[in-house]
């Protein structure tokens, strides 16, 4: 592990990077479930349990010593899991199911915004012009990306509105609180514990394990299985890797890569071609992460 934690911080973007690629791959495959039926209650409960579970098992065979944390800290997981990693993914695939992807990502990212107001305004840190620059430059480039500019993405379901801004709030708790907890835990302990809480509440809300009694098809069971790791576990673990490197602001702006993903995705396996305006955000979005490794304001 300290061979790792001596990375140079470049290595904290890549990480956010890929991670953001597996989230958008996961968007996607989770439109296509909820189009087969499956409710964002069951899929929330399927993939915060196989998660959790999946997560569970690979540590206790290779990494057992990453299960041990201080009984004073489970507040600090209880919120983590509950406001920040269980309420982001609810929120996320509920707008998802409501309205487009494109919009409901759009929504989720404007939570750098809220990561970079509270870093600001209650931990008193100071962000750098070029930050600020970043910050600003990565969500105009995600709204040229969604193709926000077309009037008709306005005209959206207010439950799927609120709930992509939820998600965007709760997108930032759980960035700013993987921070705190990533100074006395290593990044897969926090997100352990965390991924432990955000199950046990969604087998309370929806009923305990109700969503593994129906059946699924070879091709769902496929995405579920792969929401459950690659999706959640794999880029999530990535995230957190990457915040402990670079600052949460920082992170938080570099996973605005996703949309990209996203329509880069959308281009090659359903023939929706990129127009220029959206390509021109997106280079919009890659100059706004590259300026961030120029921002060597101090924490």
């Amino acid at each position: 592990m300290n061979g790792i934690d001596q990375q140079p911080a470049c290595y904290g973007y890549l990480y956010v990077c890929l991670a953001s690629v597996l989230f958008a791959i996961s968007g996607t495959s989770s439109k296509f479930l909820f189009s087969t039926g499956i409710t964002p209650s069951q899929l929330i409960q399927l993939r915060t349990t196989l998660a959790w579970a999946g997560l569970m098992l690979w540590l206790w065979l290779r990494h057992s010593d990453l299960l041990k944390i201080s009984i004073r800290d489970l507040p600090y997981f209880l919120l983590l899991g509950v406001l920040g990693l269980g309420s982001a993914q609810f929120f996320y695939l509920f707008a998802i199911s409501k309205i487009s992807v494109s919009a409901a990502i759009l929504l989720h990212y404007t939570g750098p915004a809220f990561v970079a107001l509270y870093v600001v305004f209650i931990q008193r840190q100071k962000i750098g012009f070029v930050s600020v620059l970043a910050i600003f430059g990565a969500l105009t480039g995600c709204f040229f990306v969604v193709g926000a500019y077309d009037l008709q993405l306005l005209v959206l379901n207010r439950l799927g509105i609120i709930s992509g801004l939820l998600a965007a709030i709760s997108f930032a708790v759980y960035s700013i609180s993987s921070d705190y907890g990533m100074r006395k835990y290593a990044p897969y302990t926090v997100l352990l514990y965390g991924l432990l809480f955000a199950m046990l509440m969604w087998n309370l809300l929806h009923p305990p394990l109700e969503a593994f009694m129906h059946r699924y098809s070879p091709v769902q069971w496929g995405w579920i299985l792969f929401i459950g790791t690659l999706g959640t576990i794999v880029p999530f673990g990535l995230y957190f890797q990457g915040i402990k490197r670079i600052r949460p602001a920082h992170a938080s702006v570099t996973a605005i890569l996703e949309p990209i993903s996203a329509s880069v995705i959308a281009a090659v396996f359903l023939g929706e071609l990129m127009t220029p305006v959206q390509v021109s955000g997106g280079l919009l979005v890659l100059g706004s992460i590259a300026m961030l490794q120029l921002d060597k304001t101090k924490h």
